[in-house]
């Protein structure tokens, strides 16, 4: 029976609440990382496999890696865009991790995050962690699965040739079969339209409100933590008049109409969407769950990341920097072309399965397997939370943990004051402590300068003294000499006469 230690925030038939994934951040701050971890833990949920996740610390602890080495047989790292700046502390964490093991690491699907035009040159501060994380994984299995052609040619250029491009392993969710169709022949003022966004790309505000007022049918689904707290706790923004195009305060009017979700599993998620006509945005695995959901969807590509993935599948898509900030959702469902995608799934199956196989992993796709069966079964009698609306402030059955939840954090925070103060009047006491013992040196060497000053002035003195009389002795002398050489030819006269 192997047994299988996977990166994820929670396992597949774990239901949390929204209290608990806020708690513990059981999405490692985004949904979407649950949508390609199920997919793996799926693949692999062979008759006699035995997984467990390793929880909200994903990145794990290295000083684990005795224990992790006497319990698991293998660790499987389902990853998304590591490779970027921001992701630094936890990449330099996961490598000293695999460094320590002694078991097989597989990695699948992760990505290099650079601009929309595959710019190499944005990669560079990052090559010494990347290449030190890639030898530690190669030294530990087969090859790497990677997202697209752009991971693949910048590990190319670090010098790693044993790299797979596998996509993301959540579109291989349903197996080995995917077909997706539009569901209307066009859209209309009633159609119902899923978006997604991230609040950091340029437009995508303009884009949401354009539709927004086109579409009452239009609905948000979040999917960042800091989304699901805000609709849960609620803010100020109304109140203190603070709005923007991009739905991130709850004065927006999505927000103030219900017209937003956030899930906090994926199996609710893709419910949610396949109640839509169509999806939308900048999020890619907002789009792939639509599409997983039969929701035909669109990717409005920001980065290499969003890029590579919808190039590599065939999910159609398009620059957000090139879509007219007023376009018509109805002008990118009629685009949204969904032949490749279907097409070349087939053939991008295979080479999974392939990358799996070449790496000695049993998958549930192997003969005499169920195909993944037993876990969509699995996953069927799974009661998991609904979806999280904005908070009107009523009673929704939360308000208990709200005002618990508030008092911990007041407790807590009184207790980081309390700590800080005890910190700060200890340095103050040091630092004290150091003052006055400067001063004290700085008014022994003031005294000892003083002392050096007067025995420079007094030794002065002496020298000049001694220098005088010295003169005053070659003085005496040479007048001495002198006068006694003028008294002789005297002498020497006088007695001659």
């Amino acid at each position: 029976m192997p047994r299988i230690l996977m990166r994820a925030g929670k396992g597949p038939f774990d239901p949390a609440s929204p209290e608990a994934t806020m708690q513990q951040n059981l999405i490692a701050t985004n949904v979407g990382n649950l949508l390609f971890s199920n997919a793996v833990h799926k693949m692999l949920s062979t008759s006699d496999a035995e997984i467990q996740v390793n929880g909200p610390r994903l990145n794990g602890d290295p000083d684990d890696a005795d224990r992790i080495n006497a319990e698991y047989d293998l660790f499987v790292v389902p990853l998304a865009n590591a490779f970027r700046h921001d992701f630094r502390k936890h990449l330099v964490t996961l490598t000293e991790l695999i460094e320590r093991l002694k078991i097989p690491v597989v990695v699948f699907g992760v990505g290099a995050q650079s601009s929309v035009d595959y710019d190499l040159d944005e990669m560079r501060s990052l090559d010494e962690l990347v290449t030190r994380f890639a030898r530690a994984v190669l030294d530990r299995s087969a090859s790497i699965g990677v997202r697209g052609e752009f991971t693949e040619r910048y590990l190319s250029r670090l010098g790693f040739t044993d790299v797979e491009v596998i996509g993301c392993p959540s579109m291989f969710f349903h197996g080995e079969s995917f077909q997706i169709a539009k569901k209307v022949p066009e859209l209309t003022s009633d159609s119902a339209i899923a978006v997604s966004v991230s609040r950091w790309v340029d437009g995508i505000g303009d884009i949401v409100m354009t539709n927004y007022e086109r579409y009452p049918g239009l609905t948000y689904f979040a999917q960042e933590l800091r989304d699901l707290q805000a609709m849960y706790w609620g803010d100020t923004s109304a109140v203190a008049n603070t709005h923007d195009e991009v739905p991130v305060h709850l004065s927006h009017p999505l927000f103030q109409e219900r017209k937003a979700r956030m899930h906090v599993e994926p199996h609710t998620w893709m419910g949610g969407l396949a109640e839509h006509d169509f999806a939308f945005g900048t999020r890619i695995h907002g789009n792939i769950a639509a599409l997983l959901a039969g929701t035909p969807a669109m990717v409005l590509c920001h980065d290499s990341r969003t890029l590579e993935l919808s190039r590599y599948f065939g999910i159609p898509h398009r620059a957000i920097a090139d879509t007219p900030r007023d376009v018509d959702v109805a002008r990118l469902y009629d685009e949204a072309d969904f032949s490749d995608l279907v097409k070349g799934y087939p053939e991008r199956f295979d080479r999974l399965v392939s990358f799996m196989e070449k790496n000695s992993l049993r998958h549930v796709f192997a003969s005499g397997e169920d195909g993944g069966a037993g876990f969509d079964a699995r996953m069927a009698r799974v009661d998991f939370a609904a979806p999280v609306t904005a908070w009107e402030g009523d009673d929704d059955g939360g308000l208990g943990y709200r005002i618990g939840w508030l008092k911990e954090a007041h407790a807590s925070q009184a207790r980081r004051v309390a700590e800080l103060r005890s910190r700060l009047d200890k340095e103050a006491g040091k630092l004290r402590e150091e003052l006055a013992a400067s001063r004290e040196r700085t008014e022994r060497l003031e005294r000892a300068l003083r002392r050096v000053e007067r025995e420079q002035r007094l030794g002065f003195g002496r020298r000049v003294r001694r220098g005088l009389a010295r003169r005053a002795r070659r003085l005496v002398r040479w007048r001495g000499g002198r006068d006694a050489s003028s008294a002789a030819p005297a002498r020497r006269a006088g007695g001659a006469s």
